[in-house]
């Protein structure tokens, strides 16, 4: 791999930023349209390719299943979308759009040629073609760094939501993984379990979502997002854990990322999460993901006092 100049790497994760501000996609609604940025994206690739299936459009988005089974329903109901069974598999449904969503692509679609030809008519053509060039490139090179997780996510099954015997399988991680720091008895393990004994049956409203690596049915890892208990649109990182023998396989980073994509699909201002202090893997991850050290104090809700930690993410401008 060709050694990269450090100012080149921040010129363009700077112009990224500002191609993020002028596209529009801070504001809650973009393209001239009242739809969230995922929602354009969706009516624009069901316009451009009818038919396409929810599992497609999921893997197109790179969104979570349940992100894109909440938009579809809202298109539905907007009148921009029609769901039609397919003839040859029963399990799944085409999209295309209404004579009303087509409308909307058009103005959609208006808007973004408005946009891009306004600004190129400043450029010269020749500029104009390397800028396409490289803009192709380069989306592509962003495409592959999915590879590896996906190649991580292939050796073991990864699901959305409540798993039967999570909580046990979770709590039971936690109190192995963590015992030697907060102390083997069972007041961790209980503190984990009635917590998510709370929350569990809430998993599935809109803000909420939860991923678990199974084997054999068994919860062998896990990460939550608890999108209602802080309030103030701040999202709560819960419970994010993997077993010994997960460790080194990047599945850590897979179920991060799941997490902070829930968040920033759904508008979160900002993730928090508490952890133990001497987790420094975990602590190396966090920081890699924009998440800062924003507290540190002693705490003895676990059965002893021991130093914890709070840390946060806030949205990508």
């Amino acid at each position: 791999m060709t050694a990269l100049a450090p100012h080149l790497v921040e010129d363009i994760r700077a112009s990224s930023r500002k191609l993020v501000r002028e596209f529009g996609f801070l504001d809650k609604t973009i393209a001239g349209t009242n739809l969230s940025g995922s929602g354009v994206h969706a009516v624009m690739e069901i316009g451009l390719t009818p038919g396409i299936t929810a599992k497609e459009l999921t893997a197109r988005l790179k969104l979570e299943k349940s992100t894109v089974s909440r938009l579809l329903k809202s298109l539905e109901a907007r009148g921009d979308i029609l769901q039609t069974k397919s003839q040859t598999d029963g399990r799944a449904y085409g999209l295309s759009l209404t004579e009303a969503g087509k409308e909307t692509w058009f103005a959609i679609n208006r808007f973004g040629d408005t946009q891009a030809r306004t600004a190129l008519a400043q450029i010269s053509n020749l500029d104009v073609a390397t800028i396409a060039n490289a803009l192709s490139t380069y989306a592509d090179a962003l495409g592959n760094r999915y590879n590896g997780a996906k190649a991580a996510e292939s050796e073991f099954e990864i699901e959305e939501g409540y798993q039967t015997g999570m909580i046990g399988d979770v709590a039971a991680l936690h109190a192995r993984t963590h015992g030697a720091i907060v102390g083997m008895g069972p007041a961790f393990e209980s503190v984990v379990s009635q917590a998510m004994a709370e929350f569990m049956p809430r998993v599935d409203r809109p803000m909420n979502n939860s991923w678990s690596v199974l084997e054999g049915g068994e919860v062998i890892g896990s990460i939550t997002i608890d999108g209602e208990d802080l309030g103030n649109n701040i999202a709560h990182l819960r419970w994010f854990i993997l077993s010994e023998k997960l460790r080194g396989k990047g599945l850590g980073r897979v179920l991060l990322q799941k997490a902070l994509d829930h968040c920033d699909s759904l508008g979160f201002d900002e993730i928090h999460l508490w952890t133990l202090k001497g987790l420094d893997a975990a602590r190396a991850l966090y920081e890699k993901n924009r998440f800062f050290l924003a507290d540190e104090y002693l705490g003895d809700q676990w059965g002893k006092e021991v130093a914890e930690q709070k840390f946060i993410r806030k949205r990508p401008a």
